[in-house]
This record gives structure tokens, sequence and C-alpha cells, in this order.
């Protein structure tokens, strides 16, 4: 584990920009992008696409440790270069960015209200391929929860640990991420007792455990308070759920302690069409609302 990015990740002031979109939520970004799928052909056409845009975003001179912590990639980014380094070791080289990839590989089929990760073939290999040579600090691995149902809300804590000491076994720092849905008709109670499942948790851990949590922005503001007091804790993070970037920014101000992880709602307003003036400006805003409401 490298320790001066833990350090980073511990106390730093900033965010986590999330520019880990997969396979399956590529075509979507890049629609947003202004990249429609008559640009290309094949995956492997898309991928180069989605690669070129998050280069243009992790070149940028406003994408700066200043105000980015760290970044979220998918596993193919870990494995292609921006300006002749592989990605994460550009990060932090050059841009002293916390590098972390999301490892799931998307979500089960609903049941108990709730959808649990998919099995990852392979996840040893990944995890030591991600350590050694390609010198990744953490991982991210996402599962949902989409209404108040207790059997199933156990179900995906349970699963988030297990997954997270797997991960920290090989020497990296896993964000857990039960993201709650910001339409679950019981958010607030599921966010109540999915925290005592966390706790519960967390007070069986070995001393020396890591982890971060990326939590949807709560109901009840500094909700997670105390579970970001825990020793086993680095941070707790907000993903924007579905909430526009100024909602998103607003909800999370109210939250002591608590420091975003925006995907969608960081590359909002971005185009391949904007000139590189445009796009800067453009990613600099963003980045700086996201910037306030993170540190307040």
């Amino acid at each position: 584990m490298n320790h001066e990015q833990l350090e980073r990740m511990n106390k730093g002031k900033g965010f986590i920009a999330a520019l880990d979109q997969s396979g399956g939520s590529t075509p979507k970004a890049l629609k947003a992008y202004g990249v429609d799928e008559s640009s290309y052909s094949g995956e492997d056409e898309m991928f180069d696409l989605v690669h070129a845009m998050r280069t243009r975003i992790i070149t940028n001179q406003a994408f700066s440790s200043e105000k980015v912590l760290a970044a979220i990639l998918f596993e193919q980014t870990m494995d292609r270069k921006i300006e002749g380094e592989y990605t994460a070791d550009y990060l932090w080289n050059v841009k002293k960015i916390v590098p972390i990839l999301k490892i799931d590989k998307g979500l089960a089929e609903e049941k108990n209200h709730v959808k649990l990760m998919k099995p990852i073939p392979g996840l040893d290999e990944l995890l030591e391929h991600a350590v050694k040579e390609r010198h990744i600090f953490g991982t991210k691995e996402r599962s949902v929860i989409l209404d108040y149902d207790e059997q199933g809300i156990k179900e995906v804590i349970d699963q988030q640990f297990e997954l997270g000491l797997k991960v920290f076994s090989h020497g990296l720092v896993p964000i857990l991420e039960p993201e709650v849905d910001i339409n679950n008709p019981k958010k607030a109670e599921s966010e109540e007792f999915m925290k005592k499942c966390i706790k519960e948790h967390l007070a069986k851990l070995a001393p020396d455990v890591r982890i971060i949590f990326k939590v949807t922005i709560p109901t009840k503001a500094n909700l997670y308070e105390d579970i970001m007091a825990d020793p086993h804790v680095v941070r707790v993070v907000a993903l924007s759920g579905g909430y526009s970037r100024d909602k998103a920014n607003e909800l999370l101000a109210e939250n002591r302690g608590l420091i975003a992880s925006f995907s969608r709602a960081l590359a909002d307003g971005l185009s391949a069409k904007q000139s590189d003036s445009e796009f800067t400006e453009m990613l600099k805003g963003s980045i700086e609302s996201i910037y306030k409401a993170s540190i307040s």
C-alpha cells in the first residue's frame, strides 16, 4: 500500500472523479459528450473514443491535485496509456492524483429489493495485476438497494465487506459502494438500517484494515459522521445518484466531512465539439463547484 496516497485520501482536501463508465454505460456517456452511436462501429472504436474523452479530462489543466484527490478507472482504462504512461502512473506521477479501479462486473437480478454484485471471475489475478503492474491504490465495487428490506440490505453489506476484505488482503484499499437508490420509497429507513449493518461489520474488523465507503447522499444530513470517525474508515464519499450537479452539490454541502465521488455530474456539459478553451472553462467550473461542496 502506498502510504503517501493513503494519507492523501484520508486527510486531503478535494473529491474523487469517477471516470469508470464500463461497457454498458459507455454509449450513454459518449452520447452526453456529443458522440452518438453512428460515430463508431463496434466496441473497440467505442472504447477508443471514451478513452480519448477521459484523456482529454485527465490531461486538462483544470484537472489537478489541487481539487481532485483521486480518479476511479474502468479496467480497460487501467491498461491503456496517456502520454506514454499507463493511466494510473500518469495520474500519480504527473498529476499526484490517486488511481482507483472499478472491479465489479455489474449488478445481478433484483432479489429482496436489492441488486447484489455479479460474480467477478479471475478476481485474484485482476487484483495482483492492479497492484504489481499498474500501481493502483484501491478498488470500487457497487451494489444497489431499491427498497427497505432488512434481508436484502444485510446481504448487500455482507457481500460488500466480504469482497472488501479480499481486496484489502491484496494490499489495496476497497471503496465499498452500497448505493441506496434515490427513488427508494423508504430511503431514510434503508439508510438507517444499512448504517446499523455497517457498524456491526466494522466492529469485527482487524485493527489494520482500512476501507472507504461510497454512499448515496443521505436523507438525514450527517448520518454517516460516526462512520467517518471509525478508525478503519479512511473516508466516506458520495455518489451523485441521478441528481443534477447543482442539486447533488447542494445536498452534499449539508453533510460535514462527506466529499463527492461524482461521474455524470462531473462530466455534465462537456462536449467533444467544444474548443479547448471552452472545454477547460466548463471543466474548471464543474470541478470548482464540486470541490466547494466537498469542503463545506
